[in-house]
């Protein structure tokens, strides 16, 4: 497929992923590559076909710093997705791919669903969220971090494209919103979200 010309290479692929009877495995050369063709395939099948960049680090081995808390959100979510995928589109760097990764059932024992209506415990679900490497912060601004007020809770999950307020009655979670993390104003109301470690 490397050899087709233009975006060929992407509309040929494109029509192989429709017709696979599961996930197609694309890797690429480097991260620029990646990018490009997630973006092209996106372009043909933007909700038909699932398609999912699993990014690089981004960070060498001995870096004395982690990478940035968007790209390990994404790298999540991939596999989050991944696990559940029957059709669809994974698109790697070579460099990506060399790197072991943790295990499905880690993922699955430390991710938590929570829809409204379930009845958790306030205390124990900010002592599950630092469990998992959540951060406490007075306002949740990215990533990783959640903040208590109350019967209020603000977390932003890792694989989220947005931060979430939980709003809880007694020991029930009564209300689920979208938020916008800049200004703090509540936006849409949904029914569930997926945490991931």
């Amino acid at each position: 497929w490397a050899n087709l010309p233009g975006s060929s290479a992407t509309v040929a692929i494109y029509q192989a992923a429709r017709t696979a009877n599961g996930p197609i495995l694309l890797i690429t050369h480097d991260t620029p590559s990646a990018l490009k063709l997630e973006q092209e395939l996106l372009h043909f099948s933007p909700n038909e076909l699932p398609v999912c960049l699993f990014p690089d680090w981004e960070t060498l081995p001995y870096d004395t710093f982690s990478p940035h808390q968007d790209i390990i959100s994404q790298r999540l979510s991939t596999l989050y997705q991944l696990s559940r995928m029957n059709k669809g589109i994974v698109v790697v760097p070579i460099s990506t791919l060399l790197h072991k990764l943790s295990p499905k059932s880690y993922l699955e024992a430390n991710s938590l669903m929570v829809k409204k209506g379930d009845k958790k415990d306030l205390h124990q679900l900010r002592q599950s969220l630092e469990a998992n490497g959540y951060r406490n912060v007075d306002q949740v601004m990215e990533h990783g971090e959640f903040s208590a007020r109350g019967a209020i809770l603000d977390l932003y999950p890792m694989g989220s494209e947005a931060p979430f307020r939980l709003d809880f009655f007694d020991d029930e979670i009564d209300e689920i919103r979208i938020f916008d993390p800049e200004s703090q104003r509540s936006l849409d109301k949904i029914d569930k979200i997926a945490l991931l470690p």
